[in-house]
């Protein structure tokens, strides 16, 4: 299954949380989807985020340009 891109870059909170739970509602179950970010919240947002609801956080780093890489599963 490839890997959705989810491109929240320029975008500030709430966003890219928002952009990220837009594109999970229209994902299929294990796909798993990467929010690309420039808002330095979204390394904590997403993740609590994906806690809450029960998705998993496949990955999550940022890269030499200052932009996250959250990669996250839909898991129900």
């Amino acid at each position: 299954m490839e890997t959705r891109i989810v491109d929240a870059r320029g975008s500030f909170c709430p966003g890219p949380l928002m952009e990220l739970i837009t594109n999970m509602k229209m994902a299929q179950v294990g796909e798993v989807l990467e929010l690309l970010s420039t808002d330095k919240g979204s390394a904590m947002d997403v993740p609590e985020w994906a806690k809450k609801v029960g998705h998993e956080i496949v990955q999550s780093h940022q890269d030499e340009q200052g932009v996250w890489h959250i990669l996250v599963r839909k898991m129900k």
